[in-house]
């Protein structure tokens, strides 16, 4: 099946918004919106029950639940409860959660992975009608069961992006959902976590976006953002990141921008219009089953974005 498109509805935006993002890209023939939970802005289970109220169509990804800020039992009735109000058209999304963000809320797990692992083990088990009784490491679980079983089963992809995490990722979870900013190589590398599972495991990434008539505008507005991730996991699979940081070191973010169009079209959509085609073909040949245009932070221009959004999935 080809890829499909969606956005991400910015954190910085008031929920109010969020119905607005989802018409437009319902209207607009797009397929997802991915709302992000980041502490301390929104959760995304009532943005997505806005979301999926006002449409008919779109595809609703919880993007990305922290594992520990509920408890498994908890999460499994969030993402059901949302899943029946609109069978087929809801993607869970559970990941470790920034661990400093996680201490802050008294919420802190010794073991991330040990933690993911047994959250999204019993949550899927839940979604699927199993009453579950577990004694883990940080879950705990007695004869409980879902009342009301969503039917279709929704997915639930980790919300991973180290080795570590996406060979679990692999082991038992859906698929995968990248957050950003990803790259081309990073998305190949996740694409393996799941080279053992059935031709239903996802992998979806959020791209990052920027465009504009002339493509050195839209690498001068990235720039900055480049420079921060050079030593971000989403970057290390990148075989010029070395090159590049030397570049940053020598002339700064004119370095940066003065990089060849070959290598900004590995690292997101950014550029014209055309050259954020180019990067979703990438994406598709790398087996990218699902990209989230990741909008800018301010409302007005990432309202201005669903435009661009709708026009390069068009070009497609």
């Amino acid at each position: 099946m080809a890829m499909t498109i969606g956005m991400s509805f910015p954190r910085e935006c008031p929920a109010s918004a969020v119905t607005e993002f989802a018409q437009r890209l319902e209207a607009g023939g797009i397929d997802e919106l991915w709302l992000v939970e980041d502490c301390f802005f929104t959760t995304a289970p009532p943005l997505a029950a806005a979301a999926l109220s006002t449409t008919e169509r779109l595809t609703v990804g919880l993007g990305i639940l922290p594992a520990v800020a509920r408890t498994a039992a908890i999460t499994a009735m969030e993402i059901a409860t949302l899943a029946s109000l609109a069978p087929g058209r809801v993607v869970g999304g559970i990941g470790h959660g920034i661990q400093s963000w996680m201490a802050q809320m008294g919420a802190a797990t010794t073991s991330p992975l040990t933690t993911l692992d047994e959250v999204i083990s019993t949550v899927r088990r839940l979604l699927r009608g199993e009453t579950v009784t577990f004694q883990g490491r940080e879950v705990t679980l007695d004869e409980v069961r879902l009342t009301h079983v969503p039917d279709p089963v929704p997915a639930v992809l980790a919300g991973v992006g180290g080795p570590k995490s996406l060979d679990l990722a692999g082991r038992v979870a859906d698929g995968v959902i990248l957050g950003g900013p990803s790259t081309v190589p990073h998305c190949r590398a996740a694409r393996q976590a799941g080279h053992d599972r059935e031709s239903g495991w996802q992998l979806e990434t959020f791209v990052t976006m920027a465009v504009a008539a002339d493509a050195r505008d839209a690498y001068r507005q990235m720039a900055p953002i480049v420079a921060e991730n050079l030593g971000s996991v989403g970057f290390r699979h990148l075989p010029f990141v070395d090159e590049l940081r030397r570049r940053h070191e020598a002339d700064g973010l004119d370095g940066i921008v003065g990089m060849p169009r070959d290598w900004w079209l590995q690292i997101g959509a950014i550029g014209t219009r055309d050259d954020a085609v180019e990067h979703l073909a990438l994406l598709e040949a790398e087996g990218v089953t699902g990209a989230a245009f990741f909008p800018a932070p301010d409302l007005e221009t990432a309202r201005g974005q669903i435009d661009d959004v709708i026009a390069i999935a068009a070009a497609r």
